[in-house]
């Protein structure tokens, strides 16, 4: 009694992006071989001139080509029928339009920043111009040591006339009031009263 083998036949493969990375390297590498290897023998057998490019799943380029890529390609673009010239009439024109929008957008920033520039310059030459003539303003820290020197007998200079204004501010004071014929309803003093004191009120 024979034995019978029972075959299923080559199953049908779904032809769909594979879920597993390791099998889908593996595939790409087989059918790219493949498919190098078909262009091959399309240039052998017909003479054709072939050109493939191939971007692998991990961003990775592959090339083949009869008599070479670059051939090829040249060869396709110089059959392209180029584009109408109205067309590319408005695309030039919108080019031109932007470009001198740029332009006049640069210029005035240009202009902008050179004035700015103009009047940054200006005020340093009059602050350096006002502190060599009034070097006294200064802050204290950027004097030398001559200056520092002018600038304390300046300020002994200064509190002896306040002192001696002051002095002479009081005795003017003291005689003014002391003096029979004045009258302070004249000069704005309310009477206070009692020794006759007064007040002065905005005189000094």
């Amino acid at each position: 009694m024979s034995s019978e083998r029972t075959s299923q036949g080559r199953k049908k493969i779904v032809i769909k992006k594979m879920i597993n990375e390791i099998h889908l390297q593996v595939t790409f590498s087989k059918r790219r071989s493949g498919l190098f290897k078909k262009a091959s023998e399309l240039c052998t057998l017909c003479g054709a001139d072939v050109a493939l490019i191939v971007f692998s799943p991990t961003k990775k380029v592959f090339s083949f080509g009869h008599p070479n890529v670059d051939t090829v390609i040249d060869r396709y673009l110089s059959l392209v029928p180029p584009q109408n010239n109205r067309t590319m009439e408005l695309i030039e024109a919108q080019r031109c339009a932007n470009v001198r929008e740029l332009n006049a957008q640069l210029t005035m920033l240009n202009n902008t920043l050179d004035l700015e520039k103009r009047r940054s310059d200006e005020l340093n030459h009059m602050l350096k111009m006002n502190q060599a003539q009034y070097w006294w303003a200064c802050p204290i820290d950027g004097m030398n040591k001559v200056q520092l020197e002018i600038f304390k007998k300046s300020l002994e200079d200064l509190k002896i006339l306040v002192a001696q204004q002051a002095q002479r501010a009081q005795f003017f004071e003291t005689q003014f009031f002391q003096n029979p014929l004045f009258h302070p309803e004249l000069f704005g003093f309310d009477n206070m009263g009692g020794q006759g004191g007064y007040e002065p009120s905005g005189f000094f």
